[in-house]
């Protein structure tokens, strides 16, 4: 996820939860931050309360840390309610990483969007080494070298590490479905780019935008390539789904991110991260312009500061994501060198 600041949003709430803490964020709606060992060093969690207890929207890394805090909120803030029930925005581990454990825990029923939730399994039940002879090929032919790309495999599949699984059956949830929740229906949007499906949630009557990861303040979500789909439009797939939200959601929303602050602006920051993609794509083809470069000889324009494997796996398939989009808009053309790597020409 890559920062900037953006100048037109307000945030309603200066500081974050501390681990363990509570905040209310609006009736009925509470707001619970778990630590990531990552340079994005939290995730959003949001409880919804339900006849009696609440219903969590997402669970946090599948840490023992992360185990330790909702042990705690449950023994302390939510003493003698618990939880009701779990809705999973998405597939990625900071988000579904403890469905399994909560599940079993504390017997809860799960909903999450039918290609998360495959999504989740594949890579639940897949092998330890998972990838590896495909991702090797992959990064090689876009131009990483033997050593990096021993570098990037070498965090192995870090997905079963992070996962505590997913329930064996869960509800699935659609765009357009409405989920009753303590006798209020909230509006199932989904949209792809950062996930294959990610559900959001939008309250219109109390003016709530639960966003998950697709719309964050200060900075933009991953939108990757992957092996699988290696000339997927995940750009544009995730340029669209922004202009739906804008199209469908008010502009005067409390909008609750995956991560960072909530915040009001939801139109104003659509518009600015559609205007970073397209200066992201504007660098690259001015990069391109005097020779043919490779995605791995492309990264350093675009992330100028020092990356670790994990960072440099979600560079290159981010700047994927940006060339696919412009190969499709015709703002490049492919060049394949003797040696079997993809370069890349401004049209």
């Amino acid at each position: 996820m890559q920062s900037h600041s953006p100048s037109k949003l307000t945030y309603p709430f200066a500081t974050p939860p501390a681990p363990g803490e509570l905040i209310d964020v609006a009736p009925g709606l509470r707001w619970l931050r778990l630590p990531l060992p990552y340079r994005l060093d939290h995730v959003n969690i949001y409880l919804m309360e339900n006849a009696g207890g609440w219903t969590a929207l997402d669970t946090g890394l599948g840490t023992e840390e992360s185990k330790r805090i909702w042990e705690d909120v449950l023994a302390g803030p939510l003493k003698g309610e618990g939880l009701k029930s779990l809705i999973v925005s998405h597939y990625h581990p900071d988000h579904v990483g403890l469905a399994g454990w909560l599940c079993k825990r504390f017997r809860l029923d799960m909903a999450m969007p039918r290609p998360e939730y495959l999504l989740s399994l594949v890579l639940q039940h897949a092998p330890g080494d998972y990838g590896a002879e495909v991702y090797r090929p992959f990064y090689r032919r876009h131009g990483l070298d033997a050593a990096a790309t021993e570098i990037v495999l070498s965090r192995g599949h870090e997905y079963l590490r992070r996962t505590t699984g997913v329930p064996p059956s869960y509800h699935r949830i659609r765009n357009g479905d409405a989920l009753t929740i303590g006798g209020r229906a909230f509006q199932v949007m989904t949209g792809g780019g950062h996930a294959l499906e990610q559900a959001m949630l939008y309250r219109p009557e109390d003016k709530l935008f639960l966003a998950a990861d697709q719309v964050i303040a200060r900075i933009s979500p991953n939108v990757s390539v992957h092996p699988m789909e290696a000339d997927l439009d995940a750009l544009g797939i995730y340029l669209t789904s922004l202009r739906s939200i804008k199209a469908a959601v008010a502009p005067d929303v409390l909008v609750l991110p995956g991560h960072g602050l909530p915040f009001y602006g939801l139109h104003d920051r659509i518009e600015e991260l559609i205007a970073h993609h397209a200066e992201r794509c504007g660098a690259i083809a001015t990069a391109c312009e005097a020779a043919s470069l490779s995605v791995a000889e492309i990264v350093p324009h675009l992330f100028t500061r020092v990356l670790d494997a994990h960072q440099t796996g979600f560079a290159f398939g981010e700047v994927l994501a940006h060339v696919n989009h412009m190969l499709g808009r015709g703002e490049l053309r492919l060049e394949t060198d003797p040696d079997g790597v993809d370069r890349y020409r401004a049209a």
